[in-house]
């Protein structure tokens, strides 16, 4: 064991991606503890009343981001590994086609907002909140990071963000602020982390740059020319430039590969921001600041699936190398691994929920713990539905991926519209575990290619594989 650390600790690529890995799960548990903190301070100070319109609109604008977005990110980050020498013009095409997105968000909520019954109040909240999308144009210098196995400077601009938000919504808080602030925190937050990625791109194209010149240099004096070759004069003067330019060419091609990826997008969005929608118009803002303060409690372990399965799952690609039972058996392990993680979870958080939501919240989310209660075991088909979504794209089954993402978006909102009236907020807890449930288990028994990981999720619950 120790020397397979110590051969691992010299190896220089499985280091790089191990710091990498490292860098963001740091950035995300500090985010969680730091943004549910923080978070709960807000929720506290609101009330259910104000925290139910704050969440309801940062909902509805939820519900259009995909447009925004465009599925870009992780077909530029492809295309940036394949061929660096065009990085100008894939960060540049991707950053107009999102800016572009962004003013289609606004116009699509312009238009969407009439068929709702918000006042004008809770429609300034969405617009505020939908003009942050403006400044998420930027995170195209995230991409060009995550291609270069360059964490640590994604995890520098989003701690500046989240360090500045915190202290901006304290201030707020202490200074008794207005519901409307805490909206434009939001755009805030958006505006900081992109002068963060400008930030952090710059100074490292010029630490790139300065080496660059110094080689540069060397190699003009080992020519022993009294003046630089126009070739290395034209590189000289090329490192400093900074220009990311939009190519219509890439646009369409980017476009055509990523058209499927917002269609999924705006399936996923509906998915997991639709409830609090349908509460805000079959109930009230109070029924949804409810619902919202149990969900930021069940859905803060939701990071803990992708963290894992990201470290594991290269290994279990490499065992279909070796054979396919080590393949299916690693992958088991995997699901089991899942499950009770999950189950670990929500069993102390069932029996707890009540006294966890007072002891957070205070005793006016008194509703939230019973939605807590119901919540907290999606968490299991979540965990079992993010390992299973990377066997899919190992098998080639995108298409399955976005049928049962939609399966479980129909089913959620047709029994949101049947248990919201009956049940209240709880039975919007109840949709979304049913839903859940679908699209993370069930939906697997109806198709040939997945009925077998289908029985190994079944199988997750057999004590003896734990053994």
């Amino acid at each position: 064991m120790l020397t397979k650390l110590k051969s691992l600790q010299n190896h220089q690529g499985f280091m790089k991606y191990f710091k990498n890995t490292s860098w963001l799960l740091g950035e995300k548990i500090l985010r969680m503890v730091v943004g549910l903190f923080v978070g709960i301070w807000v929720a506290r100070y609101l009330g259910p009343q104000q925290f139910g319109l704050f969440s309801y609109a940062q909902s509805f604008v939820g519900l259009f981001t995909a447009i925004a977005t465009l599925g870009l990110d992780g077909i530029v980050i492809r295309e940036l590994v394949k061929d660096e020498s065009r990085r100008d013009e894939l960060i540049g095409t991707a950053f107009w086609l999102k800016f572009i997105g962004a003013f289609g968000v606004l116009i699509v909520l312009a238009i969407a907002v009439n068929f709702t019954s918000n006042d004008t109040q809770t429609n300034m909240l969405i617009f505020i909140i939908a003009s942050a999308t403006i400044f998420q144009s930027f995170n195209v210098v995230d991409m060009y990071f995550q291609s270069k196995v360059m964490g640590k400077y994604i995890v520098y601009a989003n701690v500046l963000s989240l360090l500045f938000s915190s202290i901006v919504k304290i201030t707020l808080i202490i200074n008794e602020a207005s519901l409307e602030a805490f909206a434009w925190t939001v755009l805030f937050d958006s505006f900081v982390l992109a002068l963060g990625y400008i930030y952090f791109y710059i100074r490292n194209r010029h630490c790139k740059q300065s080496e660059a010149i110094q080689r540069i240099t060397v190699i003009t004096s080992k020519a022993k020319q009294p003046n630089e070759s126009p070739s290395l004069r034209a590189k000289r003067s090329n490192l400093f430039a900074f220009n990311w330019k939009f190519n219509k060419v890439i646009a369409v091609d980017l476009l055509r590969d990523s058209w499927p990826l917002i269609l999924s997008g705006i399936v996923v969005s509906v998915y997991m921001k639709i409830d609090q929608v349908m509460i805000m118009e079959m109930l009230d803002a109070n029924a949804v600041g409810q619902y919202a303060a149990a969900v930021r409690i069940s859905e803060a372990w939701y990071f803990i699936p992708m963290v894992v399965v990201s470290s594991l799952f290269p290994a279990i690609i490499n065992a279909k190398k070796i054979s396919e039972d080590l393949y299916y058996a690693r992958l088991q392990k995997l699901y089991n691994l899942m499950v009770w993680m999950a189950i670990a979870i929500a069993l102390p958080m069932t029996f707890l929920s009540g006294w966890i939501v007072n002891f957070l919240y205070g005793g006016q989310y008194d509703e939230a713990g019973s939605v807590l209660m119901i919540h907290i075991w999606a968490g299991v088909f979540v965990f079992l539905g993010v390992a299973s979504g990377k066997w899919f794209i190992s098998e080639n089954l995108q298409t399955l991926a976005f049928w049962r993402t939609f399966s479980g978006m129909v089913i959620n909102v047709i029994l949101n519209f049947i248990l919201i009236p009956k049940y209240g907020v709880n039975g919007a807890a109840v949709a979304t575990l049913i839903s859940y449930s679908v699209a993370g288990f069930l939906f697997d028994y109806f198709n040939a290619k997945t009925r077998k990981v289908f029985f190994m999720k079944l199988d997750t619950i057999n004590l003896r594989r734990l053994l």
